[in-house]
C-alpha cells in the first residue's frame, strides 16, 4: 500500500457549451472530480464569468428527495443502490407532480400516524397508572367504588374520555370501579358529581379493586399495542405498495440533484463551460479520456502541477486498503492528515494493537472478543446502517483485530483465562505479577518491557516526522524543531543515560567526556534558532519585527529555556506514559488471580460461576480500558511526534461509495 497520501492533480478544463450536459453525467460516472470554483483560481478573471443559478433547484431536489427516504424509513424499504444509478439515462422532472404524489401518500398516512399518537399517548398515561401499580405508590392514584344514579356506563365513559381513566363494571358488586390520577381530582370531582356519583361505603374492597384494575390495565396495553403494530403494518403495506413508483422517483432526483451540484461549479462564458478541480493522479488520464469523448474532443484541458499550489488547499486521499479500516476510522476522528505527508493508519494499526496486547494479555479471552467481532460482522453484513452507532461494523472488525492481538499476547506470557493451560513462549505474565518465582522476572521486568516498548513508539513518531519534514523541504524544522533531529538526539541520548544510570544500581552516570558533549552540542545549537528563523524569514521576504540588541538577547534566552525544557520534561512526561500499559496489564493479571482465588474458596457449580462472572466483567470492563488507553496513548504520546493534521478532505461527486480502486472517498 501507500505510505504517504495519494498524489493528487488539478485540471481545469473548457468545452464548448453544446456538449455540457454530456460531460456533467460523464464527470458524475466516473466519480473522481472534487470541484473548485474557477473564480478562486482566477481572480482577476472573475468578473468575465458567469454562473447558472441552481440553488432553487438544488433545494427543491434535496428536500423531495429527503421527503422521500423518510417515507422508505417508514415503509422499512431499502433505498436504491446509488452505484446502480445511470446519469446517461436521466430525464427531465416534473416537480410539481412530484410534489403532488408526495403529498397525497403523507396526506393518506398522516390519519394513520394521527391514531398512532393517540395510542402512543394513552400508552404512556396507562403505563404510569400501572407502574404506581406495581411500585405500591398509592398516594398518587385515586380510587373510586360506587354508581351514578342518572347516568349508564357509556355516558361516564364519554365525560372522563379527555382524563387518564379505567373504568370498570363489577357485576358482583353492581358498582362500578373508576381509578384516574390525583391530579386529575379538579377535572373529575365536577364530572362523577354532575351524575350523582355514590360512592361505595364497602372499604375493603378496595384491595380486590386494584387488583382487578391491574389485569385491566396490563389487558389494554396489550391491546394497545397489537392496534399499534395494525397501524405500523398499515403504514408498510401502504408505502410498499408504491415502492417502485418511489424508487424510480427518488433515483432521478437524486441524479438531478448531484448533476445540480455539477453545475453549481461550472462557470460560463458565452460560447464556453469551465470547471477545475481535484482529482488523483492515477485517475487523471481516464477523467481527460472521458471529457474529451463526452465533449467530442472540443475542449481544452490544462492540469497544474501541485508544486506551485499551498499544501493546505490540496485536498487529502489515502488507499483505500480494507483490512485497515478500523485504523483508518481512528486517524479519520483525529484529522486528516496533510497533504504529501505519511498516512499514519498501518502505523497506528501497529502501535494499538501491540499496546492492547500488553494490557490485555490472555489467549481464552481474546478468542471470546475475536468471536464477538465474528458474530456482529455476520449479524450487520446485509444490514444497511441508516443512522450512525456506537457499535458499528466497523466496530466488529476491530473486535477481531483485538482478539487476535489478545491471543498473540496471551500465548506469549501463557495465559489462558487467567490459567498457564500451556506452557509460555517468554514468560508467566501472571507469575511475575503475583511474585511467583519466574526466572528472576517480577513486576519490575513488565514496567522495563513497556518503557522500552515506549521509546520505540516515541522514536518511531520522530522518524516519521522527519521523513514528513523531508518531503516538505522544511529543513529548519527538521533541524531545530523540539521533535526534529535536535531533539532526537538529546532524547536517545537520555534513554542512554537514564538505562547507564538504572544498571549502575542508581549511583553513577556514565563516565568520559562523551555524556556532556552529547547535551552540549545540541543544546547550543539551539541557541540560535531564534536568530536562524528571523533570518529565513527575511530570506523569503517575510516581515520581522524589529527589536533592539538586548531584547533579542533576552528573546533568545527565554525561548531557549522554553524549548530545554519541553524536550526534557515532554520526552520524560511522554516515555513514563507508557508506564500506564503495564498499570493495566498488571491490573488485569491481578483481578484474574483474585477471581481465581475466589473460585478456589469455594467447590463445584459456584466455582465454575464466579470464574465465568469473573471473565466477563475482566473482558468488559478491562478489554474497553485498554482499548481507550491504547487510543490515547496513539493520539496523545504517538501523533503528537509526526501527524500534521487540517488536512482539506477529498470529496468528490460520485454515485459510488468509494472514489476509486485505489482511493477512498472520505466523507
Amino acid at each position: 500500500m501507500k505510505v504517504f497520501t495519494v498524489p493528487m492533480r488539478l485540471l481545469t478544463a473548457v468545452v464548448i457549451d453544446e456538449a455540457a450536459e454530456n460531460v456533467k453525467k460523464s464527470l458524475l460516472s466516473l466519480g473522481v472530480l472534487d470541484f473548485i470554483k474557477v473564480s478562486h483560481l482566477a481572480l482577476d478573471q472573475s468578473n468575465k464569468l458567469t454562473h447558472e443559478s441552481v440553488d432553487e433547484q438544488l433545494s427543491q431536489y434535496t428536500t423531495l428527495r429527503s421527503r422521500l427516504e423518510t417515507l422508505f424509513q417508514q415503509g422499512q424499504l431499502q433505498l436504491p443502490p446509488i452505484e446502480n444509478l445511470d446519469p446517461t439515462k436521466v430525464k427531465p422532472l416534473d416537480i410539481a407532480k412530484i410534489d403532488t404524489t408526495v403529498d397525497k401518500l403523507s396526506q393518506e398516512l398522516s390519519s394513520i400516524r394521527e391514531q398512532q399518537r393517540h395510542i402512543s399517548q394513552s400508552k404512556l398515561r396507562l403505563e404510569e397508572m400501572l407502574r404506581y401499580l406495581n411500585e405500591n405508590k398509592l398516594q398518587y392514584l385515586d380510587l373510586r367504588i360506587g354508581k351514578c344514579e342518572h347516568s349508564d356506563e357509556q355516558t361516564l365513559e364519554n365525560r372522563l374520555s379527555s382524563m387518564a381513566h379505567i373504568l370498570l363494571k363489577e357485576q358482583q358488586w353492581e358498582e362500578y370501579i373508576l381509578l384516574t390520577f390525583k391530579r386529575d381530582r379538579q377535572q373529575v370531582n365536577p364530572v362523577v358529581e354532575s351524575l350523582n356519583w355514590i360512592e361505595s361505603p364497602l372499604a375493603e374492597r378496595n384491595k380486590e379493586a386494584f387488583t382487578l384494575v391491574e389485569k385491566e390495565l396490563a389487558l389494554r396495553l396489550e391491546n394497545l399495542e397489537e392496534e399499534n403494530r395494525v397501524l405500523h403494518e398499515k403504514i408498510k403495506n401502504t408505502i410498499g405498495k408504491k415502492e417502485g413508483e418511489l424508487a424510480k422517483i427518488w433515483a432521478d432526483l437524486k441524479l438531478h440533484e448531484l448533476l445540480s451540484q455539477i453545475t453549481s461549479n461550472f462557470s460560463l462564458t458565452r460560447n464556453t463551460v469551465i470547471f477545475s478541480g481535484w482529482v488523483p493522479a492515477s485517475n487523471s488520464e481516464k477523467l481527460e479520456n472521458a471529457i474529451q469523448k463526452a465533449s467530442r474532443e472540443r475542449c481544452v484541458i490544462e492540469w497544474t502541477d501541485t508544486a506551485n499550489i499551498p499544501r493546505e488547499k490540496i485536498p487529502v486521499a489515502v488507499e483505500d486498503v480494507p483490512l485497515l479500516r478500523p485504523f483508518q476510522k481512528i486517524v479519520d476522528n483525529y484529522s486528516t492528515p496533510e497533504y504529501g505527508t505519511i498516512n499514519p493508519t498501518p502505523f497506528v494499526a501497529l502501535s494499538y494493537l501491540a499496546m492492547f496486547g500488553l494490557m490485555f494479555a490472555d489467549a481464552g479471552q481474546g478468542v471470546v472478543i475475536f468471536l464477538i467481532g465474528l458474530l456482529g460482522k455476520r449479524y450487520y453484513k446485509d444490514k444497511k446502517i441508516e443512522k450512525p452507532m456506537i457499535i458499528n461494523p466497523d466496530m466488529y472488525n476491530l473486535f477481531i483485530y483485538l482478539g487476535l492481538a489478545s491471543v498473540v499476547s496471551g500465548v506469549i506470557f501463557g495465559s489462558y483465562f487467567g490459567y498457564p493451560l500451556f506452557k509460555a513462549l517468554w514468560f508467566n505474565y501472571h507469575e511475575a505479577v503475583v511474585g511467583a518465582q519466574n526466572l528472576g522476572r517480577n513486576v519490575y521486568t513488565i514496567l522495563k518491557i513497556t518503557i522500552w516498548f515506549g521509546i520505540i513508539i516515541i522514536g518511531l513518531g520522530l522518524i516519521l516526522n522527519w521523513i514528513n519534514l523531508i518531503r516538505k523541504k522544511d529543513y529548519y524544522k527538521l533541524l531545530m524543531d523540539k521533535n526534529g533531529i535536535l531533539g532526537g538526539w538529546i532524547f536517545g541520548c537520555g534513554v542512554w543515560v537514564a538505562f547507564a544510570f538504572v544498571a549502575s544500581g542508581y549511583k553513577t552516570l556514565p563516565s568520559g567526556l562523551f555524556m556532556p558533549l552529547a547535551f552540549a552540542l545540541p543544546l547550543t545549537i539551539l541557541l540560535a534558532k531564534l536568530p536562524l528563523g528571523n533570518y529565513l524569514k527575511k530570506k523569503k521576504n517575510q516581515e520581522v519585527e524589529k527589536k533592539g540588541i538586548g531584547t533579542l538577547v533576552m528573546d533568545i534566552v527565554l525561548e531557549w529555556i522554553v524549548d530545554v525544557l519541553e524536550i526534557f520534561s515532554g520526552f520524560l512526561a511522554n516515555t513514563l506514559s507508557f508506564m500506564r500499559v503495564a498499570g493495566l496489564g498488571i491490573a488485569h493479571a491481578s483481578l484474574m488471580t483474585a477471581f481465581m482465588e475466589m473460585a478456589g474458596m469455594t467447590k463445584g457449580v459456584f466455582a465454575i460461576l464466579i470464574l465465568i462472572l469473573g471473565n466477563v466483567l475482566v473482558i468488559a470492563l478491562e478489554g474497553l480500558s485498554a482499548g481507550i488507553q491504547a487510543l490515547r496513548l496513539n493520539y496523545y504520546e504517538f501523533f503528537t511526534k509526526y501527524f500534521t493534521g487540517g488536512g482539506l478532505t477529498y470529496n468528490p461527486i460520485a454515485l459510488q461509495s468509494h472514489a476509486g480502486k485505489e482511493i477512498r472517498n472520505r466523507n
